[in-house]
């Protein structure tokens, strides 16, 4: 057994919360469904998540704290996963906007424009959208100086 099996690394520890809250995200109606379960096998290959691990989260992913990304390309990436969970019906309520809000948030997007953020999320999810332009968007709502 080598020390990084005993010390997991920071960044897989923050793979695991993530996958953890889209896995939470997919039981807010108390089941997976069919296409949520492909979404969150090929999330967990990407994280590096286990098979282990994997089964362990989907029994209670509530066990795993989030630990939010420092770059600003990681919350990106962060809040594209999980607004991807979120509006894979592509049926934005109330609530999965508010929790879309909490979530942004807890990634570190400035309180004062959350709501822009996530207008933009939302809006551009409903168009079957990739990572990079994804990026785009909502760095064209939330500047930052790099």
């Amino acid at each position: 057994m080598s020390i990084s099996d005993l010390y997991p690394t920071g960044l897989h520890q923050q793979n695991i919360g993530h996958f953890a809250t889209i896995v939470r995200l997919a039981l807010l109606d108390n089941k997976i469904d069919v296409k949520e379960l492909e979404l969150l096998k090929r999330l967990a290959m990407r994280l590096d998540i286990t098979s282990v691990e994997f089964d362990a989260i989907l029994k209670n992913p509530k066990n795993y704290p989030v630990n939010p990304p420092v770059s600003y390309d990681d919350r990106l990436v962060c809040l594209y996963d999980l607004t991807k969970m979120l509006f894979l019906d592509r049926n934005p309520t109330i609530d999965k906007t508010s929790m879309l809000d909490r979530i942004a948030v807890g990634l570190g997007f400035p309180i004062e424009n959350v709501r822009n953020i996530v207008k933009e999320a939302i809006k551009f999810f409903l168009k079957e959208p990739d990572i990079n332009d994804f990026k785009i968007v909502i760095k064209k709502v939330n500047p930052i100086i790099h």
